[in-house]
């Protein structure tokens, strides 16, 4: 009997380290499905992500939640989650932004904290769910769903919450985009003001390029810029969260603040990026894409496994509230940032 359980033992670690490989699978999977989504018009304009978490939604709504692949999935939404925001550190370029963009970050704070802060406040005249609205106030002041993924664990966010607020940014930030090139021609902007206007005021930088790329090459470049300056200050947001958090927690263990680590890679990243590949390391432009790619791919696999956490039952009672306290934050900020250009 005692050689019998000695033989099954170690069968069971191969099982389960062949499911934890199949979970990750499973979720690049379902981006593949996003990507392929996104290439049809019409959802081109949607983006690999948010296609990516309308699949993972709609699929945990028809077959459920994979238990037998929790594991894997669960380790997709958490760690590789973590690593594409490091890598997202890559995409910011800090000697630009102090070189060229220093008279835009004040215009880029202004936009963060009246995001947040108008986005909190009116979540608590409608009564909405406090910890999603907070989330598409961040990702509507920053970055969109990289700023949700990288302040989500710092104020302990549900994976669910995570995941309904990259949707909704995802989703609406491409509505205010096509607004938006649908309103350039009647507006007196010049190319320049145009980009600013986009850059400060935009969710995602893929919605920044959708918007300003048809203005010119001058006015996706100022856009841009812009947009990198909102990215930048991402990172002394999340330490002011941490200290707010801090102060909040209570003496006790498991209530303590974690330190978010991986923002540490992203700074060295961005630093690394700035001023080493390229300068004293040369790096070439495919090897650089190919990091920005792989990114956007660890990026998309994380919010599938987040979507698979989604109950649309959940969705309808908890999200239309935040997603109206967010879309009139949005427009309130387009119009303060038409004022300030």
């Amino acid at each position: 009997m005692g050689s019998q359980l000695q033989q099954e033992k170690p069968q069971r670690i191969p099982n389960e380290s062949l499911l934890w490989i199949t979970g990750i699978a499973f979720t690049f999977f379902i981006a593949l499905l996003g990507y392929l989504l996104a290439l049809i018009p019409g959802f081109d304009h949607i983006g690999q992500l948010a296609c990516a978490i309308i699949i993972a939604v709609l699929y945990r709504q028809i077959f459920g939640y994979p238990e037998v692949l929790r594991q894997g999935i669960t380790f997709s939404s958490k760690k590789l989650l973590r690593l594409a925001i490091i890598l997202y550190g890559l995409r910011l370029n800090m000697a630009t932004v102090f070189n060229e963009g220093l008279g835009l970050l004040a215009r880029d704070a202004l936009v963060i904290v009246f995001a947040i802060s108008v986005t909190v406040w009116l979540a608590k005249v409608l009564k909405a769910d406090k910890s999603i609205s907070l989330l598409l106030g961040v990702g509507t002041g920053v970055c969109g769903a990289a700023a949700i993924a990288a302040v989500a664990p710092i104020v302990k966010a549900k994976d669910e919450d995570t995941a309904i607020g990259v949707g909704i940014i995802a989703l609406m930030g491409t509505v205010f985009a096509i607004g938006y090139t649908l309103l350039r021609p009647i507006l007196p902007l010049l190319p320049d003001e145009y980009g600013i206007w986009s850059g400060i005021s935009l969710h995602e930088l893929a919605h920044v390029a959708i918007a300003a790329a048809p203005a010119g090459e001058d006015a996706l470049a100022i856009g841009l810029l812009a947009k990198l300056g909102r990215v930048f200050l991402l990172v002394p947001l999340c330490f002011i969260f941490i200290y707010f958090m801090k102060r909040k927690s209570s003496n006790q263990e498991q209530n303590k603040v974690a330190f978010p680590w991986f923002l540490l890679g992203f700074i060295l990243l961005s630093i690394l990026g700035s001023y080493v590949f390229g300068h004293s390391i040369p790096v070439s432009e495919n090897v650089l894409e190919g990091v920005y790619t792989a990114s956007t791919w660890l990026l998309t696999a994380a919010m599938v496994g987040l979507g698979l956490n989604v109950s649309l039952q959940d969705l309808r009672r908890r999200a239309l509230k935040p997603l109206a306290a967010m879309t009139i934050t949005s427009v309130c900020l387009s119009l303060l940032a038409y004022l300030i250009i």
